[in-house]
């Protein structure tokens, strides 16, 4: 039996993706989580041998979640569903090792089919997805990445500087930093920017 723990931050999508891998017989739904934080907690005390994620989640993303996973979960196998096929998070996913990324529109007997790839060692990633993120050049820092995300939820940079437990004067010295690689007008032009790119 192959123990899946899935972390989702939107409920129905979680549960559906729970009821649809519950009606393979070879698959077991081991947890759910609704952010990165929480699906690592759950992952320390839960048996489980792939880790399901979303991308965009509050608290800690999926690539963040699995980042931790490699350091604290070696053994873990980790598979990214997601909306967006963007570039940015494609590389970043794979730069995490990441074995599986798949798009949620993809048919659930196509989701369940990677999982078993994944869970006998191969890796699983659309060959177009794979491509696009070979074309793609992220210039952001992971601080930048960081701060640039906080402000684009509208943090203030006493805020954002209080999150990361920087200076104020650091913060804005990023925030800078990626307006300026990104060409954008302020920190929410250069927020959104990086969002659609799949930087954030």
């Amino acid at each position: 039996m192959i123990k899946v723990l899935i972390a989702e931050d939107q409920a129905l999508v979680r549960g559906a993706l729970c009821a649809l891998l519950q009606l393979e017989g070879d698959l077991e739904i081991s947890g759910q989580a609704e952010n990165g934080r929480k699906a690592l907690a759950l992952l320390k005390n839960t048996p489980t041998d792939i880790l399901l994620t979303d991308i965009e989640m509050p608290e800690m993303t999926g690539i963040e979640l699995i980042e931790k996973c490699r350091e604290q979960l070696p053994h873990l196998k980790t598979v990214v569903v997601t909306t967006f096929g963007r570039a940015g998070y494609i590389k970043r996913a794979l730069s995490a090792g990441v074995d599986g990324f798949l798009l949620k529109d993809a048919p659930s007997a196509q989701l369940a089919q990677a999982l078993r790839k994944v869970m006998a060692g191969r890796k699983v990633i659309d060959p177009e997805l794979a491509i696009a993120a070979l074309d793609d050049c992220d210039p952001l820092t992971d601080k930048e990445r960081k701060a640039l995300r906080l402000a684009g939820e509208g943090k203030s940079t006493s805020d954002i500087s209080s999150s990361l437990f920087l200076s104020e004067g650091t913060v804005r010295n990023y925030l800078s930093e990626a307006i300026a690689k990104l060409n954008a007008t302020n920190r929410i032009d250069a927020a959104r920017i990086a969002q659609q790119k799949g930087w954030l």
